[in-house]
């Protein structure tokens, strides 16, 4: 305890020494973080855009409200699909609302 009260007593600290201190475990917070959690978000986030682009007509893909479907028609313009759903069921879909797809090669 003597040395606490000893080293912010002392005059001449030195002033890079503290502020490395200080930045360290902070700059190791970031890396973990980034690491760990943006970077895994990022890769799963480019995955998801490019399965969206090579959808193509007769694909069996799965909603994110969980319904099953086969694309009937792509409109790239209006980023849009349009599901069908059993004989006569056709229904537009955002791109994004797309999941995946449900039949895996």
């Amino acid at each position: 305890m003597q040395w606490i009260l000893a080293m912010a007593q002392s005059p001449n600290q030195d002033a890079g020494g503290s502020m490395l201190t200080f930045f360290l475990p902070l700059i190791l917070m970031f890396a973990i973080i980034y690491f760990f959690m943006i970077r895994p978000q990022q890769k799963r986030q480019k995955e998801h855009s490019n399965m969206l682009k090579s959808l193509k007509k007769g694909d069996r893909v799965i909603t994110s409200s969980g319904m099953y479907g086969t694309i009937w028609g792509i409109d790239d313009k209006d980023n849009k699909v349009i599901l069908k759903f059993g004989e006569d069921l056709k229904i537009e879909f955002l791109k994004s609302a797309i999941a995946g797809k449900a039949d895996k090669e």
